[in-house]
């Protein structure tokens, strides 16, 4: 009996989603639990995976398309019960499975002379998606190639045969001058959910809140010195490379429980402070900017922090985080200086009231005890909600970051 995919469950308050790539088509045999495509939320992606082997024969919706919760966007029918395509059924009588009214039963089956005609004019071996392109396009199906399985014709073959070939060319006069520049054209692509609620999350914040930026810079040469005298040995031990974000994290983690205000959220009539650090890490995933959080950061190691952090940026890269870990966080810490950045104005995550920027690291002549010698410098920025942040506030924030950094010494004894 053929198997309805539904739209799963993608997340609490998610009833409507987007069609990602399909990546089984109409005609392809599947095995149980293999991805057949993906479910685009505004929070995260999803693999839909096959209830059972079988055969994809019908697909209801598009890559592209909305569907709701729960909605059938595909139809399979399971492996026990797939039937050969009408193109390749052998002329003489078989033992195969037949259907009616619902029942199913196993007999002899006499294969038909020629294709059956669906309800849609077009021949059995035509896939329901090819025959809406056909249908549409005014095009019969008897001159179209097939390349699906047994010769059947698929949405591609049908897509092929409905392009009309561009006009030739027209040459100018050989008196007229030679055209400057390549073609003027535009491609219209849907916006995904999460670009979309990415979009509405920025524009909240700017309207919402009233934010601030305040800078500072610091020198990395204690922690780089730092990193360089311990690298090998912390990845032989933790198999994780030693990175800087680890030392900001922990930074910040100290500079939260100095300056409270940055990790509260404003709550009118009310201001919420927290006593613990969920920190989430600005990463680029596959579909758009993400921010996994790390939960409790004020219990994690330096090698807890580094695992999490690169785990989330593979698992990022293929869409492959959970929803749960996308959400709250109580601060943010976006380093854009992986991209080459000097300096920005980072905008916080709603609801939260603070997020700390990260730049690139540049060789800079600076001043020290009266003599200009060169130090590998990093630009900080600290956007803040200026509702339950004072600029005082801030600026202490970003100090402490900055002597933390500059003598991370003082994360162990905690000063």
């Amino acid at each position: 009996m053929a198997i309805e995919l539904k739209v799963p469950e993608v997340g609490e308050s998610i009833t409507e989603v987007m069609i990602g790539v399909w990546k089984k088509q109409e005609g392809d045999v599947v095995a149980a639990d293999e991805s057949i495509v993906e479910i685009e939320s505004d929070k995260a992606t999803v693999e839909l995976p096959a209830p059972a082997s079988g055969t994809i024969i019908r697909v209801l919706k598009a890559s592209g398309e909305k569907a709701v919760v729960g909605e059938v966007i595909g139809i399979m029918e399971p492996a026990s019960v797939a039937v050969p395509a009408a193109a390749s059924v052998s002329p003489q009588p078989t033992v195969g499975i037949k259907h009616s009214d619902g029942k199913t039963t196993i007999g002899s089956v006499q294969p038909p002379t020629a294709p059956v005609m669906p309800s849609s004019g077009m021949p059995s071996r035509v896939m329901p998606a090819a025959a809406r392109v056909l249908g549409e396009a005014g095009v019969s199906a008897a001159g179209v190639a097939g390349t699906g399985p047994g010769g059947r014709v698929t949405k591609a073959d049908a897509v092929a045969a409905t392009v009309k070939p561009a006009p030739p060319a027209v040459k100018s006069p050989a008196s007229a001058p030679p055209r400057v520049g390549g073609s003027r054209e535009e491609r219209y692509q849907l916006i995904s959910p999460i670009r979309q609620r990415i979009a509405e999350r920025l524009v909240e914040a700017q309207q919402q809140a009233a934010l601030l930026t305040t800078f500072n810079e610091c020198d990395m040469s204690a922690v780089m010195a730092l990193r360089a005298k311990f690298k090998d040995q912390f990845q032989e031990r933790y198999g994780a490379k030693l990175g800087f974000m680890s030392f900001f994290v922990r930074a910040a983690v100290e500079a939260l429980r100095a300056v409270p205000q940055v990790n509260a959220e404003y709550r009118e009539p009310h201001i919420v402070y927290r006593d613990f650090y969920d920190i989430g890490i600005a990463v680029g995933g596959g579909k758009g900017l993400v921010v996994p959080v790390l939960r409790n950061a004020e219990t994690m190691s330096f090698a807890q922090i580094e695992l999490a952090i690169g785990e989330f940026a593979r698992r990022a890269a293929d869409n492959k985080l959970k929803l749960e870990e996308l959400q709250g966080g109580t601060f943010t810490i976006s380093n854009g200086g992986v991209y080459g950045s000097m300096l920005s104005t980072p905008i916080i995550n709603p609801p939260q009231s603070g997020i700390l920027g990260l730049h690139s690291i540049q060789d800079r002549p600076m001043a020290v005890n009266g003599q200009v010698v060169i130090r590998p410098m990093m630009y900080l920025a600290l956007t803040y909600d200026h509702r339950l942040v004072d600029g005082r506030e801030a600026v202490t924030f970003l100090k402490r970051i900055k002597d933390t950094i500059e003598d991370p010494s003082r994360l162990m004894l905690e000063v």
